[in-house]
This record gives structure tokens, sequence and C-alpha cells, in this order.
């Protein structure tokens, strides 16, 4: 069983972001690429990818408060 990091890639300059919603429920099953959250950056909002197949476990919520580019926001548990 390998634990992969959900994290936001580094976007240019940007250095935090606010998450904005969760588009996947904690401990489903998700695939590679899948959309599992929207975010907000000072210019923008974009969908954070699964970057592998598996079980998501949430490890932030939606909050107004900014979130560092590197801290992950989930991990995915592959089997």
């Amino acid at each position: 069983m390998e634990t992969v990091p959900v994290v936001v890639p580094q976007m240019g300059v940007v250095e935090e972001f606010i998450l904005l919603e969760w588009l996947v429920d904690d401990g489903s099953s998700v695939a590679e690429g899948q959309a599992l959250a929207t975010i907000e950056t000072e210019k923008t909002e974009l969908e954070v990818e699964s970057p592998a197949s598996g079980q998501l476990q949430i490890l932030l919520s939606p909050s107004p408060e900014p979130i560092q580019i590197a801290e992950p926001l989930a991990t995915i548990v592959s089997e």
C-alpha cells in the first residue's frame, strides 16, 4: 500500500491559496487525474487533480484562511 500526498503544484510566484470546496467525499475512491477540490489564488480559481488512483483521505477542510502551496490537502492511499 502506498500513500501519495495531494499538494497544489508551484505556480510561478504564488505562495498560498484558499481551499474553497472538496468535489469528492472523504473516503471515496478516486482515479488519477480526477478533480478533487477547488482552490482560489490571488488571480484565479483552479481544480486540484488526484496524483494517483486510490482512496481519498482529506486532511484539511475548506476555510477562508490561506494555505501554503507545499502543504498537503489530503492523501491518496493506493492498493
